[in-house]
């Protein structure tokens, strides 16, 4: 399944994977096959709790990739449906799903105009996917359409922290603020993709706007001993004094 309703940003970042997905998984596919773990440092979800038992749940993995999220998932006894804006990462899902000879929907379609029917799913999750790249005032509210009530959203990304304190001169993380913290919404990379980012309060109040209760806001923090292909031994670092990832819990009233 396909949708046409795309942002003019949407239409940006599926350029921007379709080019970059083969790049992509020569860097980071080895170190993301590690089954149902989250983020930067692939935190098992076991550790964390944040879906809990998925068995009997639909499922929707909201930038689904290459899909290693969805088979961990159907593992789990879930019925897992993978979305991307990308093309070219639902090809490398459905190999990977060849590959292992399982089989679950996927849908080519953007965040912000979920082809999926009202109320038709219990969770909701995105391990630094769509959300990262989707206008959150548009997808906030399709995520609370598509949830059954009493379902559960859950995403990692970035952090309002991360983003006023990167140095785009030095391409690295800064111990000093380099931009306001209020007004935060929109970012065009120098790579081409279009990433975006909420104050806290605005997160918050736009979750309650959209008929949601926050159940938790964990800030990751690097265990010892990590190792990421996703950023530098300097970035992990300071991670280690800095939310530079968060993961956000909140449930469809």
């Amino acid at each position: 399944m396909s949708s046409p309703d795309l942002t003019e940003h949407a239409l940006k970042n599926r350029e921007f994977w379709d080019n970059q997905s083969d790049e992509y998984d020569e860097r980071n596919a080895k170190f993301i096959e590690r089954g149902m773990a989250w983020g930067l440092w692939q935190i098992s979800e076991a550790e964390l709790q944040v879906l809990g038992d998925v068995e009997g749940k639909d499922v929707l993995d909201l930038g689904c990739g290459a899909g290693d999220w969805c088979r961990s998932l159907l593992r789990a006894g879930a019925r897992p449906v993978g979305l991307d804006n990308s093309q070219a990462r639902l090809d490398r899902a459905r190999a990977g799903n060849e590959a292992a000879g399982v089989d679950f929907p996927l849908v080519h379609a953007s965040a912000e105009a979920i082809p999926l029917e009202d109320a038709s799913l219990d969770v909701v999750m995105a391990d630094w996917g769509a959300p990262t790249f989707s206008d959150p005032y548009l997808f906030v509210p399709e995520v609370a359409r598509i949830l059954r009530p009493g379902g559960l959203f859950a995403f990692t990304g970035g952090t309002p922290l991360d983003w006023i304190t990167f140095d785009e001169g030095a391409d690295s993380y800064s111990d000093r603020l380099q931009r306001p913290y209020f007004g935060l919404h929109r970012w065009e990379t120098p790579e081409g993709s279009v990433e975006f980012m909420l104050p806290i309060g605005e997160w918050i109040r736009l979750y309650r706007r959209s008929g949601f209760v926050i159940e938790d806001l964990i800030e990751v923090q690097p265990p010892e001993g990590a190792t990421s292909t996703y950023r530098s031994e300097a970035e992990i670092e300071w991670a280690r004094k800095w939310p530079m990832e968060q993961i956000w819990k909140v449930r469809r009233t």
